[in-house]
């Protein structure tokens, strides 16, 4: 078995350009930490502006070949690519959970689920088709082709470094773009061994480029100003997001936008409470509870609210805190102290507007980011933890009395990424399916993201989709071609 300091050893430290490893061309580094410690695991290079126009040259260059790639070829590199991944799992599980702090057994979940995106795209990949037929006026022959976008400029961010990285290529590369991938400062050493994955799978010189780097905007602004780039694809906060959309409308590219969420968990006093129990655990503190579609706003009935808030209580209590590499450990260290710090803020404004607190809500003394996980009931209208994304292991809770309160409280957001509802009323069912402004339900189930589903939102979560045969078409352009009967 690998240890620690043997995989880090063999991690790539450089910049992934061209098919070639090379410094940054200033001769920087960054530091990458290990949340549980808060010391260096390793220095990688950090990329200049020249570094990012470097990675997008050779996109460019290598994007007609990869175009004219035969589709099965383009497949057939993507699931060599996901059986090295499986072969290299270990190694994988072990490096995101040093660089990011996950639990080791939450990691492994994040190969497989990351992993099925590039089996899912190397079988998309050959299914792309258009449309042939002579058009209703009988006085010509409609073709409708599909084409790739072109060279697309990837920005992924820290909590699920290996998944969101295959979310992005893995498509664009089934589609037939060539893409320049800037991952988060905070999590880049997967990126960097997946990008030697991609190489050692055979994928050619310059169709994937990797650069790391701690001046994010520097480098981006002129990547996305270049009239050469047609495709942007990013995953993080609204705000970034926003600022990043503006960016991209004067050359009018095509763009994905996973951003923030503030998902609503709505239990009825018909659910099945135990079901309920387990999907609301999964749902908040799966990867520490840092992540998008981490339950935001627990929304219980009345007549179960008192139940509901001890029998988690209880569940938290027994959560076992610690290095992510320790056997049985449940709840890991946060990414970095501001996140701590976030956690705590908002713990103590719904203390002080009249919210109840049963358990954590704490930093952890010692190294490393450490919080203790939180379950707060009573919380009122109006406090930070109803309108923030929380991204930490706090459970909030509040009442409803009607089912129209618990829509109207689950729609009081701008965000609209996911909910989740527990209910055995299978009317009551498909009414919140169209009622509740989300691009993804969870109905008695607290986790369902899947490589085969659309993973996208509505309002200020974002735009597109990632996964599915709806993910492949983002990197896709429709042509429409007019020909005269034979």
């Amino acid at each position: 078995m690998t240890t620690e300091a043997e995989l880090l050893a063999k991690i790539p430290t450089g910049l992934f350009i061209g098919g070639e490893w090379r410094e940054a061309s200033d001769g920087s580094t960054l530091d990458v930490l290990d949340p549980a410690t808060g010391k260096t695991l390793v220095e990688i290079a950090d990329a200049t502006v020249e570094d990012g126009a470097a990675a997008l040259d050779a996109a460019v260059a290598a994007q007609a070949d990869w175009a004219a790639t035969p589709a099965r070829a383009r497949g057939e590199i993507l699931r060599r690519a996901f059986d090295l991944l499986q072969e290299r799992r270990a190694e994988f599980a072990l490096l995101m959970t040093l660089e990011m702090g996950k639990p080791l057994a939450e990691a492994n979940g994040e190969v497989t689920y990351g992993g099925e995106f590039l089996r899912w795209f190397s079988e998309e990949a050959a299914r792309l088709t258009g449309r042939y037929g002579t058009n209703p006026e009988g006085t010509g022959t409609m073709i409708v082709s599909q084409q790739p976008v072109g060279p697309s400029f990837l920005i992924t961010p820290w909590n699920f470094p290996l998944a969101m990285a295959t979310r992005k290529i893995a498509p664009a590369l089934a589609a037939g773009c060539t893409v320049v991938l800037k991952p988060a400062a905070l999590t880049p050493l997967t990126s960097l061994a997946f990008a030697q994955l991609l190489a050692d799978a055979g994928l050619p010189a310059g169709v994937v480029n990797v650069v790391t780097t701690s001046r994010s905007q520097e480098l981006s602004a002129p990547i996305i100003a270049d009239s050469r780039l047609r495709k942007l694809s990013f995953t993080g906060s609204t705000g970034v997001g926003q600022a990043l959309l503006r960016q991209s409308a004067d050359n009018v590219l095509r763009t994905s936008m996973e951003l923030g969420g503030n998902a609503p968990f709505v239990i009825f006093e018909d659910a099945d409470l135990d079901a309920a129990i387990e999907g609301a655990l999964a749902a908040k503190f799966r990867n520490i509870g840092q992540a998008c579609t981490a339950a935001n706003r627990f929304i219980v009935h009345e007549s179960i609210a008192a139940e509901f808030t001890t029998r988690v209580t209880e569940r938290v209590n027994a959560m076992k805190i610690g290095r992510g590499t320790e056997e049985g450990v449940q709840i890991g260290p946060l990414i970095d102290d501001r996140a701590v710090a976030k956690c705590v803020a908002l713990v103590e404004d719904a203390v002080t507007r009249g919210a109840t607190l049963h358990t954590g809500g704490t930093a952890i003394d010692g190294e490393g980011s450490y919080f203790a996980p939180a379950v707060l009931s009573g919380v009122v209208p109006g406090s930070d933890i109803l309108r923030e994304e929380i991204f930490g292991p706090v459970l909030a809770i509040s009442t409803f009395t009607t089912e129209a309160e618990a829509i109207a409280a689950a729609n009081d957001t701008e965000y609209g990424l996911v909910s989740y509802v527990f209910t055995t009323d299978q009317g009551r069912a498909q009414r919140l399916i169209g009622a509740l402004e989300t691009g993804m339900m969870g109905l008695n189930v607290g986790v369902l993201s899947n490589a085969a589903a659309p993973f996208g939102g509505v309002k200020q979560s974002g735009i597109g989709r990632e996964g599915g045969s709806e993910g492949i078409h983002e990197y896709l352009s429709t042509k429409y071609t007019m020909a005269p009967l034979g």
